[in-house]
């Protein structure tokens, strides 16, 4: 006797929606879509994938839900890292005061200021490339009067990128834009003079590391990180008290 064929409810085909969240996590945790990214818009997505707006949304939905990105009411959606799958890392809630930033800030002074050091012996031209694109984008954005996260957060990837250690990279990615402390503390919208100024300062600390890189000087690459990480902790101590700097 021949089987009988199987019911048409067994045999119902897999979500559009699942589709394309396996689509863009590839994306993410390749690298192709780093930490800080925007990814493109509902239409841009729609076109090229070619569904509707409804399974846009629900695959959103369930990478937010995932711990890989974040929307940003009235700005877009942004790539924070590879997600839950991750053994390390540090949800939204763990983040939102003064202290959680400044705790983020003493992991990375540990962990930047090495592989700063790492990538200075191991970084390709490729990856100075990538740096170097990440710095101009950062000097743009600001004189645009625009933040520059997702600039500075791809400038800091691709030092861990450089250092050709994966756990590096891995250990940055789940932390996503959450390592700029501004990202989760500064007001959004267009920044003021102040707010200027103070991020010309930073984009000079990432030129000074970005020369100890291109140098391949070590020993100056981490003390360069070093000392732009522990001025970002200490402006953010002084922004708590009133000043700006």
């Amino acid at each position: 006797m021949e089987p009988t064929a199987e019911p048409a409810a067994r045999r119902r085909p897999r979500p559009l929606a699942l589709d394309l969240v396996d689509a863009l996590s590839a994306r993410i945790r390749e690298g192709r879509l780093a930490p800080g990214d925007k990814l493109p818009t509902e239409g841009q997505v729609m076109q090229e994938f070619g569904v509707s707006r409804t399974v846009v949304r629900e695959a959103l939905s369930k990478l937010q839900a995932g711990g890989m990105v974040e929307t940003r009411h009235g700005i877009g959606t942004f790539v924070v890292g590879i997600g839950d799958d991750a053994v390390f890392r540090i949800a939204p809630q763990q983040i939102e005061t003064l202290r959680d930033v400044i705790a983020v800030l003493e992991l990375r002074i540990g962990v930047e200021s090495e592989a700063a050091g790492l990538a200075a012996q191991r970084r390709t031209a490729q990856n100075l490339a990538v740096m170097r694109a990440a710095l101009d984008e950062f000097a743009l954005a600001v004189e645009a009067g625009r933040d520059a996260v997702a600039a500075d957060v791809r400038f800091h990837g691709e030092i861990a990128r450089a250092t050709q250690n994966e756990h590096y990279a891995g250990l940055l990615a789940t932390l996503g834009a959450r390592i700029i402390p501004r990202a989760r503390l500064d007001p959004e919208g267009p920044v003021d003079e102040a707010r200027r100024a103070y991020l010309r300062r930073v984009n000079t600390e990432h030129e000074s590391i970005y020369d100890a890189l291109q140098r391949q000087d070590a020993e100056s690459a981490r003390a360069a990180m070093r000392t732009h990480l522990v001025n970002s902790r200490e402006r953010r101590r002084r922004a708590a008290q009133g000043e700006l700097g």
